[in-house]
């Protein structure tokens, strides 16, 4: 009934938290949203746990703001995660039997080691009161997985394509310039925002910085992209005319994630608990808000342990096994770990829980149900879509207005979350590897701006200063170079 309503899709994806670890502890009880029989979330006893050198290392509440060191995250730890010591991946195989055994083992290895057992800790609902407060009045789902066992790049790629064109890991900045050389990383049946695209449906973006992930993606063009401290006032606007909106947080990926608020394990949380709370109110206090659908998501689990086992999935089908990719050979038939997700909407009835199978291919499958589009892939073909969650004929009016404040115990983060980018990147670690974890992906970013802005002539030679970035200073530099050469281009479209 509801979904013939729904004009304005958000998404907000952040960053790198498991299920259990942000809502396992909360407790939290409800309404089944597919039987409508009193329910409860799939979270936590207390009783589960790791054993690292012969010691338990049990869940318990009270997760710190910021962790100490972060988690591992790629495809091999994300096997250690979930298989435990030992565990290999056959290339082209089924992947091996998963037991939750290794977090503290991987976490250890990764570089907490003086500290093994804050792995296994998890919030409380206190901790997190704006996740808490939209889980209870919305809809929380407690068998979303991220696409793959892996890491943010290709998981976020399943949002927009329902695949990962066979990336299953994080790429280099020698991948990213090779891809460039190519005309960019492609999908074989194009991505979320062509088929948008060729039915004549408007997409926007936000970003909490200058260069989002998703402006990597290539058809992302520099004009779709706004700074998300432009979201409040563009929707307190009298008209709002696009369908499809993607935000995205700030990173601050080169000083370490440390003031960015895409809750990065080594940002604190609570700037990403102000981002979730100034993007819910921007939207609720709109006029679009009672046509509106806002789902909430992250990327992967970013190390953090979840009990649960991650089932067989299907794989896209849209690339060889045998891909330029595909570095581990990864067939793409299991899920990873969970991961949290809300959906929002005034057409949803309230305190749903939602233990049906989704991934990230579920938002485009959602996108294709609304707006009656074909599927990608064989993923979100066999995707379950969220349109059956919008169940109200009419907009309910109870939603509200405001959410609790940020419980914070290091920074104001609201104003934080708000604040327009920097002049400038800042940069630690300033001669260690560029090849590390996003920063890659945020250089590629920054480098689809640059080319945009740039006279064809000049495309080679930017393609090898890119090849040339080494360290992560190289990389800052970079993306400072780029912030002030797109700067007119970017002001012209903020008008």
């Amino acid at each position: 009934m509801g979904a013939t309503l729904i004009q304005h899709v958000f998404v907000l994806m952040l960053e790198n938290r498991s299920f259990d670890h942000m809502l396992g502890f909360t407790g939290l009880t409800g309404t089944d949203a597919a039987t409508g029989a009193a329910t409860k979330i799939n979270g936590l006893t207390g009783a589960e746990s790791n054993t690292f050198n012969g010691q338990p290392f049990a869940v318990s509440p009270g997760a710190p703001d910021r962790m100490p060191a972060d988690p591992a995250h790629e495809f091999a730890s994300v096997l250690l995660q979930l298989c435990g010591p030992g565990a290999s991946y056959p290339p082209g195989g089924a992947y091996p039997a998963i037991n939750n055994g290794g977090y503290v083992a991987s976490y250890a290895a990764g570089g907490g080691g003086s500290s093994p057992g804050v792995m296994m800790n998890c919030y409380s609902a206190t901790q997190l009161p704006v996740l808490h407060a939209l889980a209870a009045e919305f809809v929380v789902c407690d068998n979303w997985h991220a696409s793959l066992p892996g890491p943010t790049w290709p998981n976020r790629m399943f949002l927009h394509a329902a695949s990962s064109s066979g990336l299953d890991h994080s790429p280099s900045i020698a991948e990213i310039a090779e891809w460039e050389t190519i005309a960019g990383f492609s999908f074989a049946n194009g991505t979320i925002f062509d088929a948008l695209q060729k039915q004549g449906i408007t997409r926007r973006l936000y970003g909490g910085d200058d260069f989002p992930m998703v402006s990597a993606l290539k058809g992302i063009h520099l004009s779709d992209i706004r700074h998300f401290s432009q979201f409040a006032d563009d929707l307190s606007q009298p008209a709002y005319p696009f369908t499809y909106v993607f935000i995205e947080p700030s990173y601050d990926v080169a000083n370490d994630y440390k003031n960015g608020t895409s809750q990065h394990p080594l940002a604190d949380v609570n700037r990403g608990e102000a981002f979730i709370k100034a993007t819910y109110e921007a939207i609720r206090g709109s006029a679009f808000w009672e046509s509106s659908l806002l789902i909430i998501t992250w990327d992967e689990h970013g190390g953090f342990f979840d009990h649960a086992i991650p089932p067989d999935a299907v794989g896209p089908g849209d690339t060889a096994l045998n891909s330029s990719h595909n570095m581990n050979g990864f067939t793409f038939e299991r899920y990873g770990p969970r991961v949290p997700a809300l959906v929002i909407s005034p057409l949803i009835p309230r305190n749903l829980i939602d233990h049906r199978l989704y991934d990230h291919a579920s938002v485009p499958k959602t996108i294709e149900a609304l707006f009656g589009l074909n599927a990608l892939t064989k993923r979100d073909a066999a995707a379950n879509a969220l349109t059956s969650l919008l169940s109200l004929a009419a907009p309910r009016n109870d939603a509200p207005s405001h959410l609790p404040e940020v419980a914070s115990r290091e920074v104001a983060p609201l104003a934080a979350a708000m604040a327009s980018a920097a002049a400038t990147v800042s940069v630690s670690r300033p001669a260690d590897s560029a090849d590390d974890g996003n920063l890659p992906g945020i250089v590629q970013a920054a480098l689809r701006q640059d080319l945009a802005v740039s006279p064809q002539s000049e495309r080679p030679a930017i393609i090898e200063r890119v090849r040339s970035i080494k360290t992560r200073a190289d990389a800052v530099q970079y993306l400072n170079e780029v912030r002030q050469k797109v700067a007119p281009a970017r002001a012209a479209f903020a008008r």
